[in-house]
């Protein structure tokens, strides 16, 4: 691998990722996913896949793509609440689900990027996050549970109880980046920088979608956010593409007079 990092598009970056690959996925909610390579991957039809994400995108945007054509198998999440096809799913056995505190599973993929296999946390603890039982994957049709979560190791620390919990790495990863340089520096814009960095850690091979991409230099090494270390392609958004589009889940504004 040569210090020039890109590839020519969304699809050659993605051509390599198998059935069954486990995937780390940037962005909370819409903000911030790297909706070009979503959509090459979602055009190859790649089946299988095990997704660690902070959420599922909504039913026809995002991961929820993926997730409407089949090629979600498991998914690791803090928060599934906007997508009605996840639902579905999860309730008729076609999808396993690992539900996982939000800041357990931000530093699980800190974590599992900084090389550290498991650390000690107090989220979870007096509950099935702890104890086990979360249904991980229903029988086919539902009812019955076919798959649940197990028991985790507790220590206590000071008089009070923690779990344990496993970092996360996984076969590839996506992100979307603001600005990129050819040797994969980073640099998120505002909110987007929420889950991005962390998946991009967690990723061996880790794919970074940007929207500028510049040359070698041209960052100052103290707005970098993230080293290019952790990335292994860059891929420039083509101006206009629409699976490049920035979404917003629930459009919100105050009415006239309300204070």
């Amino acid at each position: 691998m040569g210090l020039d990092k890109t590839v020519a598009s969304a699809a050659e970056a993605v051509a390599d990722i198998p059935a069954g690959a486990s995937l780390a996925v940037g962005g909370f909610g819409l903000c911030g996913i790297p909706g070009t390579l979503i959509d090459a991957l979602w055009q190859r039809g790649t089946e299988g896949l095990r997704v660690v994400s902070n959420n599922c995108g909504v039913d026809d945007w995002g991961l929820g793509l993926l997730l409407a054509a089949g090629q979600i198998a498991r998914m690791t999440s803090s928060y599934v609440g906007e997508n009605k096809e996840f639902a579905r799913q999860y309730l008729n056995g076609e999808l396993e689900v690992e539900l996982v505190p939000q800041g357990t599973l931000a530093e699980r993929l800190r974590a599992g990027g900084a090389g550290i296999p498991a650390f000690y946390t107090p989220a979870g603890t007096g509950t099935q996050v702890g104890e086990g039982g979360l249904p991980w994957r229903y029988a086919a049709g539902g009812g019955a549970v076919a798959v649940a979560s197990p028991a985790k190791e507790t220590r206590e620390f000071g008089g009070r109880p923690y779990l344990l919990e496993e970092g996360i790495t996984t076969d590839f990863a996506l992100v979307r980046a603001t600005i990129g340089d050819r040797h994969g520096n980073l640099v998120f814009r505002s909110s987007a920088r929420n889950f991005n960095p962390l998946a991009a850690m967690a990723g061996r091979v880790t794919v970074a979608e940007v929207d500028h991409l510049v040359e070698p230099g041209e960052l100052d090494p103290d707005e970098v956010h993230l080293p290019g270390v952790f990335v292994q392609r860059v891929v420039r958004v083509t101006p206009g593409d629409p699976a490049a589009e920035r979404r917003v889940e629930r459009r919100t504004v105050r009415r006239e007079g309300d204070v």
